[in-house]
């Protein structure tokens, strides 16, 4: 796990990210949500999303803790926009 590795994860979790959003493209958003075997699909689309993001952060060293601060600090600033 390197940095250049962690570039072509992204790519890959782009990819899963756009099978995602064909599932609801294709059949609607609530369809997605109400018919079983659809639902386990967009399920395990968005689990290879999450298996490639983890991956990203193994790749740049990010550690949970690092990545849950920012999170913190980035919600804070959104919420003054509103």
């Amino acid at each position: 796990m390197n940095p250049e590795t962690g570039k072509n994860k992204l790519l890959w979790m782009i990819g899963e990210t756009g099978e995602v959003i064909d599932i609801i493209k294709k059949n609607g958003a609530y369809k997605a949500i109400e018919d079983t075997e659809l639902r386990k699909s967009l399920v395990e689309e968005m689990a290879d999303v999450l298996m490639y993001y983890g991956d990203v952060m193994l790749c740049y060293g990010i550690s949970p803790g690092e990545l849950r601060q920012a999170y913190i600090e980035k919600f804070e600033r959104n919420m003054t926009h509103w």
